[in-house]
Order: C-alpha cells, then structure tokens, then sequence
C-alpha cells in the first residue's frame, strides 16, 4: 500500500460525502457553511463520477451555502450563517435541513450548535453535522451525517415493532448505483415479510426516518460504512445492528437473507420458501444463457478494483456465482487494521473455494505491479502462462489496467464516469441477472 500519498483518489472530502447523503433523504435539503466553491467543486468530482448524476432539486450544483469570506474569518460567521438558514427556509422547500461546516468554518470554531438550537426552537426540522473535509472523505462524511440524524432527529423512546428494520451501508453518490443496489436489498428483506426504513429510496418518508427507532433490527450491508453510526443508534436507541456484505447475486443473497431471518427469528420454512421462489424465478433467466457461457468458452481471469463494499462483493459473485477465477482483488480505500481483517474474512469463505489475493492499495495505477507478482510478464518467452482471457471490474479509472493487458472491462465502483446510471442496481438476485448481462455484454461486445 502507498502510506504517503493518495493517487487518483475515489472520493471526496468528508463535506462532499455529508452532502450528498442529506440531499438523498426525502426532502432533504443541505445548507453548507463553508468557503464558496465547495459545492461546485465535489458537484463534478463526487456526482459527475457517479454515473453522471449532478442535477436534482438539490444537487450539488444548487446547494445552499454561507459562501464565508475574509470578514467571517476574522469576525466569525455566525451571523453569516443565520442569514443563510433564513434564505434558504424561504426559497427551498425541504422536510429536513441540516447545517453542515466545511474546513474553514471548522478552523474559526463558528458554534453551528447554538444556531441549530434556534432555528429547532421555531419548530424548523433541522440538525447539524461538524463535516469538516480534513476530517476524512466522503464515506466519513456519510457516517457523520448518519449521527446527526439518529442524534437529532430521530424520536427517541419508541416501542419496538416486531419485523421493522432499518437499512443503511449504501452510500449515495460514492456508490453510483446506490438507488438501484439499496431498493435491491430492500425487495430482499420485504420478501421475509419485514417493514424496511431504508432511508433514502422513493419509498421512504420523513415520517418514517423519525420513527426509525421503532425498528427492532438494524441492518447495515457494509462491514465499513455506517457501522460507527449503527453503533451510535444502538447507544441512543437500543437497537441491535446486523453487519453484512453487500448481497450481490443469489449466493450472497442467500447467504444475506438467513442471516437476516436467524437474527429475526424468522421461521427457516419462510426463509426457504422465499429463496425457493427466489431462486426460481434467478435460474430460469439464467439457464437460456448457459449453453452460450459453456460453447463460447465465456469463463475468465478477473481483476477486480474498488472499494470496502464492492472489492470483496464483486468477488464473490465472479467467483461464486459465475464461475470465473478473480485471481486479484484491490480495495482501494485507506483503512484500519480490525477493517481490512473484517474483508479478509469475507474472501475466506467463498463457496467455490477460490482463493483470491487480496490487497490493499491506496495507488490504483499499482494494480499491474500487484497482478505482475503472481502472473509475471513473459519477458520474450515463447511459452508462458499468460494472464488470458481476462477482464477487468473497476471504475473508470481501470480502463488504462484493462488496456494494458488487453482485457475487456466494466465499470462499477466509484467513479464511474463512462456510463448514466438512473436506477440501475447488483443487489439481490435481479441484480445479479443484471450484472451477468453487463460483463458478458462487455465480453461479446467487440464480435
């Protein structure tokens, strides 16, 4: 891993990622306090690498902001900042408001706190989240925008419901396909029979989110973010939260759905009624397919490069699900020890038993030093064990890796600038169909 720098980041400030999450609640409108230019700035980096998705009501390139100058620095911005909240109740209607600072504001110490408190004492639906960029990227910010809400917003001392659960773990924009991949998940658990919170799906409601405390489970389908904020629930709320991988395909989904029901009590006769039908409907799309997979010799080596949630999801399913040999797995984000022993886990329990090399690398452009030292170059031999056929499942940024050693490639983590993304997920056993169909569209697309 590169411990000095960071080359060809896949995320935003801890700000970016902030935003981009309270701007995916329902009605959710964020009010930046920070040095004007912010926006504008993780607007391309964060959402134009998520599958083009810049506009919205609230988007990035119309969020609300303080914009300070040289006079707050000095004076602080409080005032400022006031000013800003009442501009923007009257121009942008919102059911939730959320005051987030950027670096400078956090430097001068401006109390976003007490002007939080104001503005809730005249019945404003508003929270504040201290999101300096310094503090971390995006999925940081993610997880601090979560506190905030559960903190703040979220009524406390609520009955617990039998079968309501709450889902989070799915980032809005650093996951280009969040809207598709949380709705996934959320046909998943609703075919147990559960009442599912999720957040920010067209399903959801502000009404809902404040009554999130009800759930009797929290799951979280990611073994990184959000998981300091489900912990944080658990605290304030008394929730248990289940950890899980993203469920990407009928193996994962299965795998997902009776842990699920394990953790709910869920009778395994409902648990396998769901998956027979499941499973059903999966395979009969799937097996028109089959005689092409096998006849046109469609099974490759893989790379596979992206973040916390998709490394090791993506691997599972080529490996698992599709039968191919993902001999190189890079995650790409910097991460703590108990983490990255949290995905290693994750590769050891794979159902075909492959084991695939796992690395952790900040330096995406290192992928072809890290594929070299188990497959290395020919180097002029007439006979040599090449690394072929191959494809490559990335970002964008992993076209130049798949050029480099002449493989196909598909774009799936952040950030994903080469392909529009409207609702288009992986999660469950439809995403898995349509993941198939996108990697061997990939494959075939040349012939």
């Amino acid at each position: 891993m590169s411990d000095n720098f960071i080359e060809r980041p896949r995320y935003v400030c801890a700000l970016g990622g902030a935003a981009a999450t309270i701007a995916a609640l329902p009605g959710g409108i964020p009010i930046l306090h920070s040095a004007s230019g912010c926006a504008g700035n993780f607007a391309w980096a964060q959402n134009g690498g998520s599958g083009l998705q810049v506009g919205g009501y609230c988007g990035p390139l119309s969020i609300p902001s303080s914009n300070v100058q040289e006079r707050e620095v000095v004076f602080g911005g409080d005032a400022r900042l006031r000013e800003q909240v009442e501009s923007t109740l009257k121009v942008m209607d919102g059911q939730i408001y959320a005051i987030l600072t950027g670096c400078v504001t956090e430097v001068i110490g401006d109390d976003i706190k007490t002007v939080v408190s104001d503005f809730r004492d005249q019945n404003v639906p508003i929270i504040g989240a201290e999101t300096g960029g310094f503090k971390g990227n995006s999925y940081w910010g993610y997880d601090l925008a979560l506190q905030s809400l559960f903190r703040e917003f979220v009524e406390r001392g609520a009955a617990k419901v039998k079968n309501s659960v709450n889902l989070w773990g799915v980032v809005p924009s650093a996951d280009p396909f969040w809207r598709g991949n949380l709705e996934g998940v959320r046909r998943l658990l609703e075919a147990l029979g559960l009442t599912v919170n999720s957040f920010f799906t067209s399903e959801d409601t502000i009404e809902n989110i404040r009554g999130a405390g009800a759930a009797s489970l929290n799951i979280v389908v990611s073994h990184v973010y959000g998981v300091e904020a489900a912990k944080l629930f658990e605290d304030i709320h008394g929730t248990p939260f289940l950890s899980l991988s993203l469920p990407v395909g009928a193996s994962a989904s299965e795998a997902f759905l009776r842990s699920v029901g394990k953790a709910l009590k869920i009778s395994r006769q409902k648990v396998n009624t769901v998956l027979s039908r499941e499973k059903q409907a999966y395979f009969r799309f799937l097996e028109p397919l089959t005689d092409c997979l096998n006849d046109l010799d469609l099974q490759r080596y893989a790379i596979v490069v992206g973040d916390a949630n998709y490394a090791t999801a993506l691997t599972k399913f080529l490996a698992d699900d599709l039968g191919w040999l993902p001999e190189l797995t890079v995650c790409t984000d910097p991460l703590e020890d108990e983490e990255k022993d949290r995905l290693t886990s994750q590769l050891n329990v794979l159902e075909s038993r492959y084991k695939s090399t796992l690395v952790f690398e900040t330096d995406g452009s290192r992928a072809i030093e890290h594929l070299q030292k188990k497959w290395p170059p020919a180097g002029g031999q007439k006979y040599h064990n090449a690394f072929s056929p191959a494809f490559v499942i990335g970002s964008s940024l992993e076209r130049e890796l798949a050029q480099t050693i002449g493989a196909p490639h598909l774009s799936v983590s952040f950030p994903v600038s080469n392909r529009a993304v409207l609702d288009r997920g992986y999660t469950g056993f439809r995403g898995g169909l349509r993941l198939t169909e996108d990697i061997l569209s990939a494959v075939v697309a040349g012939r």
